[in-house]
């Protein structure tokens, strides 16, 4: 990396947590200098503007959660019922760190989004739909070998985990409570164990 793309990442990585905590409308031009002790001048001497910034910190942010995320459909988990349990426990494991980073940002930037930002609004539509592309393809897979029930709807299976997940994690984070997220992730297991599954449990 040039001394500048070192620099571009560096502010990325310092705002990420800003950003999605703080809000990609409501963080200012001075937030982001505190937050990376760099002058206002050397900010947008790497950015054109706040809203170029907002984009990159988002696509940052919602990359490391899908790194993430997508390790439980990687080949360390060799069937396919092991790999959508694995994306269960993945959000299990690792809620109060999502949390503790304000949240979902996936969630985050399309509530703030919506009508304010089409620019950051058609990045989290991308990210919602790669999203239900990998459950989908990995129920797919499932099907094709002849582990999961080939009358399910994998986009529709996807797009229903996906809205229990966030739903869970919206509740869970506005109450304080986690038993929302662990109600959203039962009924993903059931679903998982009860529907999908064509093997007696």
């Amino acid at each position: 990396m040039s001394k500048a793309e070192k620099t571009k990442q560096f502010i990325i990585e310092k705002t990420a947590s800003l950003f999605n905590t703080k809000g990609y409308l409501s963080t200012t031009l001075s937030d982001i200098a505190q937050a990376t002790n760099l002058t206002k001048g050397s900010i947008y001497g790497n950015f054109a503007n706040k809203d170029e910034l907002a984009i990159e910190v988002y696509k940052y942010n919602s990359g490391v959660l899908s790194k993430s995320m997508s390790r439980s459909f990687s080949d360390e988990f060799p069937t396919t019922m092991k790999k959508l349990h694995a994306f269960v426990d993945f959000y299990r494991k690792n809620w109060r760190s999502v949390f503790s980073n304000g949240g979902c940002p996936l969630m985050n930037a399309a509530t703030e989004s919506d009508d304010i930002f089409p620019t950051l609004k058609n990045q989290v539509k991308k990210s919602f739909e790669d999203w239900s592309g990998k459950i989908s393809s990995v129920i797919i897979q499932g099907q094709k070998n002849g582990d999961l029930n080939e009358k399910a709807n994998a986009e529709e299976y996807a797009s229903i985990f996906i809205m229990l997940l966030e739903g869970g994690i919206l509740l869970s984070k506005t109450t304080g409570d986690e038993k929302f997220l662990n109600l959203a992730l039962d009924k993903i297991t059931h679903m998982i164990d009860k529907e999908l599954n064509i093997l007696p449990s």
